[in-house]
């Protein structure tokens, strides 16, 4: 362990579930360490998790009213929910790189269209000073900077909630858990 993680806060939550097929969705027919959770329990989890600090550690206490007679499903439940996590973290890595690919071609196309706009602005300028010569020219010129919208808002403002979904996915799939049987 590092010196940040041991000085990270701890933070606990206690889920509570008749049986381990309650925390997977039912609709994912794939074995348990590859299973999606369930959504209300994911929802429950990230949203729970979301509300605290970047560098906050979890640790998740399953209470398992139903323990299976294979034993101690610790190790199982371990897994499939770190590799849950991990796997939303993968998902939401590629549509990161994807908005940002989106947002490069939107900014080449953006780059191009402004600068046919001032130079077609500055020509329009050039060919008198009537209202309507001041009024095609400011509009030419808005609307070149308007273009420019989408690529800005990319850059500035869409990556980063997708990056801190990133790390809190990461953490999640790091997390402590213990299954604990009874309620």
């Amino acid at each position: 362990m590092t010196r940040t993680d041991s000085k990270s806060p701890i933070h606990r939550l206690a889920l509570r579930v008749k049986d381990t097929a309650q925390l997977f969705n039912s609709m994912d027919p794939t074995p348990f360490l590859n299973k999606d959770l369930d959504p209300r329990a994911n929802e429950f989890i990230e949203s729970w998790a979301s509300t605290h600090s970047p560098k906050s550690r979890f640790h998740l206490t399953i209470h398992l009213e139903q323990w299976s007679a294979d034993g101690d499903p610790t190790g199982m439940l371990t897994g499939a929910i770190h590799n849950h996590f991990i796997y939303k973290a993968e998902l939401t890595r590629r549509r990161l790189r994807q908005v940002m690919q989106q947002g490069r071609m939107s900014l080449a196309i953006g780059i191009l269209f402004v600068s046919v706009c001032l130079v077609a602005a500055d020509f329009i300028g050039n060919l008198g000073e009537g209202a309507g010569y001041r009024i095609a020219r400011e509009s030419l010129t808005i609307v070149g900077w308007v273009a420019m919208w989408r690529p800005m808002q990319i850059f500035l403002y869409d990556w980063w909630p997708m990056l801190r979904k990133i790390r809190l996915y990461m953490r999640l799939g790091k997390a402590h858990v213990q299954v604990v049987q009874g309620k």
